[in-house]
Formats: structure tokens, sequence, C-alpha cells
């Protein structure tokens, strides 16, 4: 088997990290049209996506803005979106918490759901990796994803209402999570946390202010937390017999 150096290590994550590109620049693309049409400028468009670098924050932050919500509720819905990456933290924490401050402070800007499913798959798949190799392969995986986030925001911001309808580009959106959360439905926590998801979010669509996004938000985090503990336990009991 070939050794793993840190150059080798850094480019796979490049290579790892480039299909990607497919369905994060329409992304981009569709935020960049939908901030524009919600009253951004472009400059407010690139700046909104190079400090929040959170796509589905973005676009829940801006519907909301689009349809009058209370600031509040705006914040604490984007927040609640973005809590997932709270977990991911959590999880990397293992792996690159001996990493120097100043390059976890940089990854942690730089965790998105992208670089987390690919580097903890990667590290999960490869123990015997360095410190120095782990965090050259995650900042490889975001090498040509963040620029391109960035690059498509602002000619979507740009292009603003002149990109046709026919384009579609709101295909990227389902297509983008659909391809991050398939591969990490391993274990029945994780299933039982997503099924949860997308039932609350069906039964409390009705309520005001997308709150039902929230309540579903939620939900999902104490099945998946207390599903865990359950199956640990389980797993405790039968090692022990």
């Amino acid at each position: 088997m070939r050794a793993i150096t840190n150059t080798s290590i850094y480019w796979q994550g490049v290579r790892d990290g480039s299909p990607f590109l497919l369905v994060v620049c329409p992304f981009a693309l569709l935020f960049g049209v939908i901030a524009t049409e919600a009253g951004l400028n472009v400059f407010e468009t690139l700046a909104f996506a190079v400090i929040v670098i959170a796509g589905a924050a973005q676009l829940t932050a801006l519907q909301l803005m689009a349809d009058d919500v209370p600031t509040v509720i705006v914040l604490v819905s984007a927040l609640a979106v973005n809590l997932r990456m709270a977990m991911y933290s959590a999880s990397l924490a293992p792996h690159l918490g001996a990493a120097p401050l100043r390059q976890r402070a940089i990854a942690a800007y730089f965790t998105i759901d992208q670089s987390y499913a690919l580097s903890i798959q990667k590290f999960e798949q490869h123990p015997e990796m360095t410190i120095t190799q782990r965090m050259r392969y995650f900042f490889g995986v975001v090498t040509l994803i963040v620029p391109g986030w960035y690059v498509a925001t602002a000619v979507g911001a740009l292009a603003g209402k002149s990109i046709p309808p026919e384009f579609a580009l709101d295909f990227a959106v389902p297509i983008t999570f659909l391809a991050m959360i398939a591969p990490m439905l391993r274990t029945m926590p994780h299933i039982l946390a997503a099924g949860t998801s997308v039932v609350m979010a069906l039964i409390f669509a009705g309520l005001p202010f997308n709150l039902g996004l929230l309540v579903a938000g939620f939900g999902a985090m104490i099945v998946g937390a207390q599903s865990e503990l359950w199956f640990g336990r389980r797993a405790a009991r039968k090692d022990a017999s």
C-alpha cells in the first residue's frame, strides 16, 4: 500500500472535494440571485456569503427576511440551522484537537458540511494519520469548494434576474444535502434523527415564521442523542454478558 505523505494527502483532499463544485456552485449562484432579488446589493450579498459561509442558514435567513419575519426569529432560525456546526466541531475535536490554535481557528471557519463529511470519514478510516496529515487533508477539501462558493455567489449577485428561470438552479439545494447526508446515515441513530426531522418538518410545516424548521431540528437532535445513548448502553450490556 502506498504510504501517505503530507503532500499527497493534501491533494487527495482537493480531489475528494472537487466533485462538490458541481452542486456548490449552482447553490451559490442561486443564493446570489435570491439575495439580490431580496434587496441586497452585490457587496452585501458577497459579504453575507463570506462571513456566514453556510448556505442553508443563508437561504433560511433570506427567506424569513423576505417574509418580513421579526429579526429575532431570523437570527434564532439561522442559528438553529447552523447548530449542526457545533456537533461537527465536537465530532472533529478528537481528530484535530492537537493542532495549533491558529490552525484550529482557521479550520473552525472552514468547517462546512462538505469538509466535515469527507474529513470525518477519512479520519475514521485512517486512524494512523498524523495531526499534520489530517489538517492538510481538511484544508485540501476546501481549497476549491470555498473559493468556488465565493465566485459563484458573486456571479449570481451580478447576474441577478437576468438568469433565465429555465436554468432551474434550485435543484442544487436538495441535491447538495442528499449527496452529503446519504453517506452519513451509517447507524440507526443517524437514520432515526434524519427520519424524525423529515416527519416533524412535515407535521409542523404550518407554524408561522417557519418555526416548524426549529421544532424539527430540535426534535431530531433529541432523538439522535437519546437513541445514541440507548444503543450504546445496549451494546455495553451485550459486551458485559
